[in-house]
């Protein structure tokens, strides 16, 4: 699924496809709540993948076809496929999969958004993401670290638990947030998982107060960053900021060129913090809902 994910980018853009490290943690969290085999589909052709859809938690639709399979069939199949799943699964925790499903696309994607109103999906209004890009060749500011505080990458073994609880914390109550120490243990094992990018500023009494995971596509030659967070009491002390740099140096010293990251239009402090650091806004990610009569009145 990298790999398809990566030869797609090589073809297109950097907006038309996820970045693999979006794959990384949208499978993960499939991983840790959900059994892959029933909420992942794919389709091949001569033992080639050229197509996947994951239904997600709340829940929520992803597909990603190779250019030269798009809009052949293959994303219909995903969305007919993806609604018998949901019905089978309401049947049996109406509370859990009885939410409206949404979907996405970047705003200039035309075709997928197209398709997404074809079958009855609404744009969510204020609902989007905002992506920015960072050119490597531009100069990386140094990092300004409170007295006492360090930043490295996490431990393997020793600090799970540690690094564990700043993922719960941060993002609680949000689904992201639902993470176990086993979880996170899990998650460091996975392909595309480099620890040396799962960079921590440690406070000095040695918690993790605030942290950054990256993500390299070697082949794009293209970094992410997600998720990003810090503890409620560590916040504007410049340890995000400081964290994110390390990334940026690390992810240089990796081959990038170039650096991606996401947030939520209205997060107006995190985006503040990207620009500070050479973050540009360069397209957005728009939510879109599904139609049902009833549930789509309450939505909004």
């Amino acid at each position: 699924m990298q790999n398809l994910l990566m030869e797609a980018r090589l073809l297109t853009n950097d907006w038309r496809y996820s970045h693999i490290g979006e794959l990384a943690f949208n499978y993960f969290m499939v991983a840790c709540h959900l059994n892959p085999q029933e909420h992942i589909r794919l389709w091949h052709d001569n033992g080639k993948l050229i197509g996947y859809a994951i239904l997600g938690e709340d829940p929520s639709f992803d597909c990603q076809v190779l250019p030269e399979y798009e809009w052949s069939g293959i994303e219909t199949e995903a969305l007919i496929w993806v609604e018998a799943r949901i019905n089978e699964l309401r049947i049996h925790d109406e509370k859990q999969w009885g939410g409206i499903l949404v979907s996405g696309s970047r705003q200039d994607d035309a075709k997928r958004i197209a398709f997404l109103e074809q079958h009855s999906f609404q744009y969510c209004g204020d609902s989007a993401e905002v992506n920015m890009l960072r050119s490597l060749a531009e100069p990386i500011p140094e990092s300004q670290m409170p007295h006492g505080y360090q930043i490295r990458e996490v431990f393997e073994t020793g600090e799970i638990t540690n690094r564990a609880s700043i993922q719960r914390e941060v993002w609680h109550p949000w689904t992201v947030g639902n993470v176990s120490d086993d979880d996170y243990a899990h998650l460091m094992q996975l392909p595309g998982y480099y620890r040396d990018l799962d960079i921590v500023s440690i406070a000095p009494n040695g918690v993790i107060a605030a942290y950054v995971n990256g993500w390299i596509d070697p082949l794009n030659k293209i970094g992410d960053f997600g998720p990003v967070g810090a503890l409620q009491n560590y916040r504007r002390q410049g340890l995000t900021r400081a964290a994110l740099l390390e990334g940026l140096r690390r992810m240089k010293a990796y081959g990038m060129n170039r650096v991606c990251v996401s947030t939520g239009v209205s997060n107006v402090p995190a985006r503040q913090l990207y620009e500070s650091i050479g973050f540009k806004v360069v397209n957005r990610y728009l939510d879109y809902a599904k139609c049902e009569k009833n549930k789509m009145q309450a939505y909004y």
